[in-house]
């Protein structure tokens, strides 16, 4: 209940706030995406970046799954007052996790394969590196399909014996053609059926550089450009790309920062 009094106070307090008080979590865990509030007109600097500041003094941004020193941020006031604001970043455990009977050529691509996977890759990462203002961040998400969580998020993967990076989301099993929903509203930035890693593919804009990406969809919905309203069927859920069966594979990012949804239901 404290959690939810905080995020209420930081989403909803009134303009009137002093102009020097902001509100920051003192701690999260690896993989967070973290919600502070500083007075409307701030300007906050953080990991290289200038956080843009919501009308009504909202910023948000995301920890790494990898991070280790506190993140840092540098908050300047409209009055001109500047203060460093430190948030500790609790560590997490990440397990090893075993998937095998994959296709052995999306482990281990032959050349030319491995040239398409690089370029759709790039493509991906270019729909990720602008964000416009909406406010879905700000929703209370929602599950965009309910099933057995079958992957976390940062845990180390082995495909068919050979390590492979990090599981950059989590992985919910489904019934082949079972609907998934915007977890929030946003803007479709990227859909595409035939990835060939991820097969059907959809990247959500939730604003303020917070995203939502949905992988090995049989079905796409929506197309660029399209805005999702919370709870909006976008596609149906599948096994194509890389994957052993039907399940929706659901990411998360801050840019290109990956970051955990399942800690988007208990955020700070």
């Amino acid at each position: 209940m404290g959690a939810v009094v905080w995020l209420l106070i930081v989403l909803i307090a009134p303009p009137a706030l002093a102009d020097e008080a902001s509100a920051f979590p003192d701690h999260v865990q690896q993989g967070a995406m973290v919600i502070g509030r500083v007075p409307p007109g701030s300007t906050v600097h953080y990991a290289g970046r200038t956080l843009r500041v919501t009308d009504y003094g909202t910023v948000v941004f995301g920890i790494g799954r990898d991070a280790t020193s506190a993140a840092r941020l540098r908050v300047t006031t409209p009055g001109g007052k500047t203060r460093v604001v430190r948030v500790a970043i609790e560590p997490r455990d990440w397990p090893i996790q075993r998937v095998d009977g994959v296709p052995p050529k999306t482990v281990s691509p032959p050349p030319a394969i491995a040239a398409r996977i690089r370029r759709e890759q790039a493509r991906v990462s270019r729909a990720r590196k602008t964000s416009d203002d909406g406010l879905g961040f700000a929703q209370h998400f929602i599950w965009p399909v309910r099933g057995r969580i079958s992957g976390r998020f940062g845990n180390q993967r082995i495909y068919n014996g050979t390590p492979g990076s990090a599981h950059s989301g989590m992985d919910i099993a489904a019934a082949t053609g079972t609907p998934v929903k915007a977890p929030a509203a946003g803007r479709v930035v990227f859909a595409d059926p035939h990835l060939y890693l991820t097969g059907g593919t959809i990247l959500i804009d939730h604003g303020y550089g917070i995203g939502s990406n949905f992988l090995h969809l049989s079905k796409l919905n929506v197309h660029v450009g399209d805005h999702v309203e919370q709870g909006e069927v976008i596609g149906r859920v599948g096994a194509t790309g890389r994957a052993t069966g039907p399940h929706l594979h659901w990411g998360m990012t801050w840019y290109n920062v990956r970051i955990d949804p399942l800690l988007v239901f208990d955020r700070r």
